[in-house]
C-alpha cells in the first residue's frame, strides 16, 4: 500500500504489507519490516533498518546525516527495533565512524513528538521519550526507561535499565539503573518504586535496592567504600550486581 505520490528508491527493500503515506519519501539502502506503518510526509534517508510493526507518523525525519562537524559523509547506519512507533516531527541521525558506526533504537520504543536522537545512541527495549526529549551523541539508555518531556542528556551519558528521568531536566552525568533523577541539574532522588512494582519486581528485590541505594548515596562514603560496603552487606541478587557494576564501569561520573 504505497501512495502514488510517495518516492521509493528502487533499491529500498520493502516488506510485504507496508503501508507508505503521501509525499513520504524513502531513498536507497533502506529496508522496511512487514506490516510497518509509515505515515505521510516521512523523510527516510540512506542506510536505515526499520524493524516489522513499526510505526512512524507524519514527518518524521530517520536516518539523516548526524550534526556533528567531524562527519564527513561516511557510510553509516539506523536500526529501529520491531513494534516501535515514532511520533511527529522526531528526528533520528545516523551514526558516525568516531563513534560506534549505528544509532540504533530497540524494540518496543515509544518516541514522542518532536523527541530527537542524535548520532550513535542506542536505547533498550520499551523505553519512552517524551515530547521533546533530547539525546545528545554516544548515549546509551537501558531497558523500561522512561524520559520526560524537555530533557536534555550530555553526550556520552548512560541511563540504567528502570530508570526514570523527570521532565525538564538536564542530565549531565550517569544515571544507575532503577532510580528517580529530576532537576536541572538531574538529583537523584531515591528508587523508582512505583516503576519497579509495575514491571513486577518482588519487594525483597526492591528491599535490597534500597539497603545498596542508600550505601552509595545516603551516608557519605566514598564510591570505593560503597562498593566494598555493599557487597559485603547486600544479598548478591542479579539486581543489586546491576546496580554495582553499573556505577563502577561509569565514565562520565554519577549522577548523586
Amino acid at each position: 500500500m504505497i501512495h502514488p505520490t510517495a518516492i521509493v528508491d528502487s533499491k529500498a527493500e520493502i516488506d510485504t504489507d507496508v503501508e507508505i503515506g503521501p509525499y513520504s519519501v524513502i531513498r536507497d539502502h533502506v529496508s522496511v519490516g512487514s506490516g510497518t506503518v509509515i505515515g505521510s510526509h516521512v523523510m527516510v534517508d540512506r542506510y536505515v533498518s526499520i524493524g516489522p510493526e513499526c510505526h512512524l507518523f507524519q514527518y518524521a525525519s530517520v536516518g539523516t546525516p548526524p550534526q556533528a562537524v567531524k562527519f564527513k559523509g561516511e557510510k553509516t547506519f539506523v536500526k529501529i527495533g520491531r513494534g516501535t512507533v515514532v511520533r511527529e516531527f522526531t528526528t533520528i541521525n545516523r551514526g558516525t565512524d568516531f563513534g560506534t558506526g549505528v544509532t540504533e533504537i530497540g524494540e518496543e520504543n515509544l518516541l514522542m513528538a518532536y523527541s530527537h536522537v542524535a548520532h550513535d545512541c542506542q536505547t533498550g527495549r520499551k523505553v519512552i521519550l517524551a515530547n521533546n526529549a533530547t539525546l545528545a551523541g554516544h548515549i546509551t539508555i537501558g531497558d523500561h526507561v522512561t524520559v520526560g518531556g524537555l530533557v536534555a542528556i550530555h553526550q556520552f551519558v548512560r541511563i540504567g535499565e528502570y530508570a526514570y528521568v523527570g521532565g525538564k531536566s538536564g542530565v549531565p552525568k550517569d544515571i544507575p539503573p532503577y532510580v528517580i533523577a529530576t532537576g536541572d541539574r538531574a538529583r537523584l532522588y531515591g528508587l523508582n518504586r512505583v516503576g519497579l512494582k509495575r514491571h513486577g519486581f518482588p519487594e525483597t528485590t526492591v528491599n535490597e535496592l534500597k539497603k545498596v541505594y542508600r550505601i552509595f548515596f545516603r551516608i557519605g562514603i566514598t564510591l570505593n567504600e560503597a562498593i566494598e560496603r555493599a557487597l559485603a552487606e547486600v544479598d548478591h541478587l542479579p539486581e543489586v550486581i546491576n546496580f554495582i557494576n553499573f556505577i563502577k564501569s561509569s565514565q562520565r561520573g554519577i549522577t548523586r
